[in-house]
């Protein structure tokens, strides 16, 4: 008897102990603010019961505490409630136990939620209103903080064709890459084909001469004072903007707070006397830059900002407000206007979006805007009338204390598109779908219809495998139309939209090419595919059948383990794509240039693209190392610059070999004198180091001058 008993105290036992532990509390994501007509979504950790909402366990009270009718809505995986049909008024949504798919080993961790629903997207009113925010996000995020660093000076990607080019110059000269055309983007470098315009190290701006090229001097320098970085530049006629970074002391001395501030700087200097720049207006906004666009007279400067929320109980309420400063007005800092901030539409997020509009056509006292909208922004899309921002929107695994941030199946983006008319930027729609964006580059706008290209999911799991869609939204930012499902178990690698035709390359061992019809909002259809060997990381047109492939070549190896071969990268590999029969897509020809451990910033920054169009040459800086006898030992070569002739009817063709090989007992290329831009003007051509400016004749790259900078 007594053994009976034990046996069963000891089953009793573990069940108890399993259930303790078995049970999940199932974690929900939700904004505290609606608009009518975009609705209101709440995300969960775990699936809901299939029939919750039929069975009311799912339901909707209004303010008088009264049931309401309302369009709900579960997602295909059951993860996410869409909530339509509420007019303007404060909501409480009410969850029950029975509500969770497999209730006995998961419960509820909110069963009310209370929202509340305008008619538009309105301004915060109070620093209650921005208390009752930020609790909401600090609820969900918990006391750790999102950190923002600092956009370096290469990670703004640019690129236009030829055409576009000089559409924008005007002159027989070099200007950034730019995806849209008309739409300028930041650099570390600029010209203006008589002196350029660059950020050495991070350390100082220099203006150098280039209009004699074997004597370029520099005419003036602007140092850089203690805690101001500046990172990226514009040319606008005589005026040369400075984008940096600057760190504020101030008065805070507990361990809790930062000891500094930190702002997003905009100066102004006038370059009318180019020997003798003058700063004639500084503009500054709280907060982390994530990129800036210039269009016409017009800059527009996007940064990330994030309040101490997670104390905001020992600070005042402006405090949760972002710190602003401009030199032409008397007072040195101020906190934005509840007035000038918002709440986006399904904003969890304790960050702000923070968009600055300057007039450039009088800039010492032009008119200058900036909004504030609630939640986080990361890339960036803009035409000449409306700017894209996208928010990765992170869920909770399971009910789990830490947040799965980097586990690719639990994300999804949102997109938010504003108006944009002069210096006012107005918010208009959103949108949100399952996955993630590569880059500015898997967005696009066409005959007022946004398209994007996604990835959903982890390309190595085997059970849920990953796969690529192609959406359509339009100009109400609905989907319209859609291509899902392809390249299961890889992911997007790079996309280009050239017009009616799409082009994305995804890659896991082979580098499918899909060429995609998209003239037809409502129905895109994949016309062709190619599979090659290795991958292309940037698409890039040079006419309407024809893009240039940059990238890498690959090798599959035999997996020591068993299973999948492993996947090598080699050299570097240019492929000419030949889309001339879209059901049929061609790689016209191809170059490897070293072996493994060969790169390039063109790899990861569009910027390093070189263009001549006169010439179709297409260059880029590259650092060559090629294979050594031992298994997988690499050897560095040299670094440099390679320029190649590329047409349909001629392929690539090498045309300047400007690489330096290694000095004797050189391992790896030296970080000052590596080439950082390559740029023209006339007929010759500037490569720049980070120390050194150095010229060449364009037709036979011999070269005519050198200037240290450093």
């Amino acid at each position: 008897m007594r053994k009976s008993f034990l046996w069963l105290g000891t089953i009793l036992f573990a069940t108890v102990i399993v259930l303790l532990f078995a049970s999940q509390k199932v974690e929900v994501r939700a904004a505290n603010v609606a608009v009518a007509e975009h609705g209101w979504q709440v995300h969960f950790s775990s699936a809901l019961n299939k029939k919750a909402i039929d069975e009311g366990h799912i339901f909707i009270t209004n303010s008088a505490n009264k049931k309401v009718d309302a369009e709900l809505k579960l997602s295909e995986d059951r993860k996410t409630l869409k909530v339509n049909g509420l007019k303007a008024d404060e909501y409480m949504l009410n969850l029950e136990d029975e509500a969770v798919h497999s209730k006995l080993f998961k419960t509820l961790k909110q069963k009310k939620i209370d929202f509340t629903v305008y008619d538009s997207v309105s301004s915060v009113q109070s620093a209650e209103d921005l208390e009752a925010y930020f609790a909401r996000a600090k609820s969900f995020y918990g006391t750790d903080a999102i950190e923002y660093e600092e956009e370096s000076s290469n990670s703004v990607s640019v690129e236009s064709s030829a055409k576009e080019d000089s559409a924008i110059s005007g002159s027989d000269h070099s200007t950034t890459n730019v995806q849209v055309a008309g739409v300028d983007e930041a650099d570390f470098v600029k010209t203006d084909g008589q002196y350029v315009y660059a950020i050495s190290q991070g350390e100082k701006i220099t203006i150098t001469d280039i209009r004699n090229p074997q004597k370029m001097k520099v005419l003036s320098e602007i140092k850089r004072e203690e805690g101001y970085n500046p990172m990226q530049l514009f040319l606008h006629d005589d005026l040369l903007i400075v984008l940096g970074s600057k760190m504020e002391q101030n008065d805070r001395n507990d361990r809790r707070y930062y000891n500094f501030d930190h702002f997003t700087t905009v100066r102004l200097y006038s370059i009318t006397d180019k020997a003798k720049p003058q700063l004639i207006r500084e503009i500054g906004a709280e907060g982390y830059m994530n990129t800036a666009r210039k269009t016409g007279d017009l800059l527009y400067v996007i940064t990330n900002m994030q309040p101490m929320y997670w104390i905001m109980e020992d600070l005042e309420g402006e405090k949760l407000r972002p710190a602003l400063y401009d030199s032409s007005e008397k007072k040195a800092k101020s906190y934005m206007a509840y007035e000038d901030i918002s709440i986006l539409p399904g904003a969890v997020e304790p960050t702000y979006s923070i968009i600055t509009a300057i007039d450039l056509s009088t800039p010492a006292k032009s008119t200058l805007k900036t909004k504030g909208f609630l939640g986080s922004s990361e890339i960036v899309y803009m035409t000449k009338d409306h700017l894209y921002l996208t928010a990765t929107q992170f869920e909770k695994n399971n009910g789990m204390e830490e947040k799965m941030i980097w586990n690719p199946e639990n994300m999804s983006t949102a997109f938010f598109k504003y108006k944009l008319d002069g210096v006012n930027v107005t918010f208009q729609r959103s949108a949100e779908m399952k996955g993630t964006v590569l880059n500015q580059f898997s967005m696009d706008e066409y005959n007022d219809h946004f398209r994007v290209a996604m990835t959903e999911g982890n390309m190595w799991n085997t059970q849920r495998p990953s796969q690529n869609h192609l959406y359509i939204f339009d100009e109400n930012m609905k989907l319209t139309g859609s291509v899902k499902g392809m390249a299961k178990g890889e992911r997007i690698y790079s996309a280009r939209f050239m017009g009616e035709k799409a082009y994305i390359v995804t890659f896991r061992e082979t580098d499918p090419l899909f060429v995609i019809d998209v003239a037809n909002p409502a129905k895109p259809t994949v016309l062709g595919e190619l599979k090659i060997e290795g991958f292309s990381n940037y698409l890039h047109p040079i006419d309407e059948n024809h893009l240039i492939g940059f990238g890498y070549d690959t090798v599959a190896e035999k997996n020591p383990s068993g299973g999948e071969p492993i996947i090598r990268t080699k050299g570097m590999k240019l492929s000419l794509f030949d889309v001339t029969d879209f059901s049929n897509p061609k790689e016209k020809d191809k170059t490897i240039i070293g072996g493994s451990g060969t790169h390039s910033p063109l790899q990861y920054d569009h910027k390093a693209l070189f263009k001549q169009p006169k010439q179709n040459l297409y260059g880029f800086p590259a650092s060559i190392y090629e294979e050594g006898e031992k298994n997988h030992e690499v050897n560095y070569i040299g670094s440099g610059a390679l320029i190649y002739e590329i047409t349909p009817e001629k392929g690539i063709v090498l045309k300047g070999d400007l690489i330096k090989r290694k000095a004797k007992g050189q391992q790896y290329e030296e970080w000052e004198k590596q080439i950082q831009r390559i740029i023209y003007s006339g007929n010759h051509l500037y490569t720049l180091s980070h120390s050194e400016i150095t010229s060449y004749e364009i037709d036979t790259y011999k070269e005519t001058g050198k200037l240290n900078i450093q």
